[in-house]
């Protein structure tokens, strides 16, 4: 039995949300005043999460049954499932492949190869091509966050810098791609073709990544001294190139991630740096390295759910539709929209198929292209799913990196490049129809 509030707009269904963000920034903020270290890990972000969870519990109606049931469908949505095995596997393939000593070997290559002051641009240029070629983000943070943490360490880069790089690239290639979901849902909403919204945000996002680009090749690193380069193993780097040329061929991540966790255990078994045994201890050790990943990520969901359920992305809607006058706040009301319901969703596809019919209906009232709005939505649902730190690539890069994401933010260079230069392409009108022909 539905229950009767479902979907009625209301702004306090977003007080959950919002009682996380302060709680856990609050605190992470005042640590870091006091001047204490790891500031933004004493109190945990998935306590934070909870207390919200809790007070989504206490504050809507229904029973709590009723609650509980809304809350699991978010919690068990085969999104936030799919995101949970990808976690853990990602954590043992990163394990695994680092203690038979192919994170090693592969850094040592990479900085035989690569000066080191152009190794932060470097990997947001090859973060951004992955992520173009795969349309997954998740899928290549996974893929290249355990080559970059290496190299940051190895190479007196910092370690958040190169993070940021690696996020920035993938949310390029999110939002670029053919055949990510973010393309595919914007342009189906909007009614237009692939090539003509890959036109489109194309003239908008390459002067975000050039920009970005030459800010990693200044900012990029903390010490151009490099000591002597270590030896490295070929067949030991197998694991992290087999991964990354299966996502590029498009197979299934977890195929990929599996194949590099057996990959990597026949290398350490073969030159006996494993056994069967510290093989499977190592997996285990990999798969609760990211248990805050995963709780977080099982509350988001859940909460999620609870949110859109009792209305607050339907308020979100109405209050927005009011303040539409004109094509440019028509545009400014799209990215508004979409970028609010991401910030509620944590999920840049839900965002972009939840605000597209609303998108689609404000376009043609106030004749807006609908190729500029497909790029809007798909633009900055990637630009906040990008930076907001509960995000399952933020999280993502968190875990693998063990620091904590507001740690990160700071260095996302590219999106908000290209949130600023979405901005202003609504500003002017940019792309014009005829640069398109």
């Amino acid at each position: 039995m539905k229950n009767l509030n479902e979907k009625r707009p209301s702004g306090l269904a977003l007080l959950p949300f919002a009682m996380f963000i302060v709680i856990y920034m609050g605190a992470g903020i005042y640590y870091q005043v006091k001047g204490m270290e790891m500031a933004f890990y004493q109190f945990p972000s998935v306590t934070a999460m909870f207390l919200a969870v809790l007070a989504a519990f206490i504050m809507f109606k229904g029973t709590i049954n009723e609650k509980f049931d809304t809350f699991a469908k978010g919690a068990a949505n085969v999104d936030i499932l799919t995101m949970l095995m990808i976690y853990i596997l990602a954590g043992a393939f990163a394990n695994v492949a680092a203690v038979m000593g192919g994170r090693e070997s592969t850094v040592n290559l990479g900085l035989s190869l690569v000066p080191v002051e152009f190794l932060a641009a470097g990997l947001f240029v090859i973060s951004a091509f992955m992520g173009t070629a795969t349309g997954s983000s998740m899928g290549t943070v996974t893929a290249v966050i355990p080559i970059a943490v290496g190299i940051a360490e190895k190479g007196g880069l910092s370690l958040t810098v190169v993070i940021g790089a690696v996020v920035g690239g993938a949310m390029f290639g999110d939002n670029l791609s053919m055949i990510s979901d973010t393309t595919i849902a914007a342009t189906r909403t909007q009614g237009c073709d692939l090539k003509d919204k890959f036109r489109m945000n194309f003239l908008i996002a390459l002067p975000a990544a050039l920009l970005t680009i030459f800010v990693f090749l200044f900012a990029g690193t903390l010490s151009v001294e490099l000591s002597q380069v270590g030896n490295y193993t070929l067949v030991k780097v197998l694991p992290y190139v087999a991964v990354l040329l299966l996502a590029l061929m498009g197979v299934n991540v977890f195929l990929v991630l599996v194949s590099g966790i057996f990959l990597s255990g026949i290398i350490g078994l073969s030159d006996g740096t494993l056994t069967v045994i510290s093989f499977a201890q190592h997996i285990w050790t990999g798969f609760t390295s990211m248990n805050e990943a995963f709780f977080l990520a099982l509350f988001c969901g859940g909460i999620s759910e609870m949110i859109t359920y009792y209305g607050g992305i339907a308020w979100l809607i109405e209050k927005l539709q009011k303040t539409i006058r004109s094509s440019h706040t028509a545009q400014l009301g799209i990215a508004v929209l979409v970028s609010l319901v991401d910030c509620a969703t944590a999920n840049n596809t839900v965002a972009i198929i939840v605000s597209g019919d609303v998108a689609k209906k404000i376009s043609a009232r106030f004749h807006v292209d609908p190729r500029k709005s497909a790029s809007l939505l798909d633009i900055f649902s990637c630009v906040f799913q990008g930076i907001i730190p509960y995000g399952a690539q933020m999280l993502m890069a968190a875990g693998l990196g063990h620091v904590s994401p507001i740690e990160i933010m700071q260095y996302l260079y590219y999106p908000y490049l290209l949130g600023a230069g979405a901005l202003l392409a609504i500003l002017f009108n940019y792309p014009r129809k005829y640069t398109l022909v």
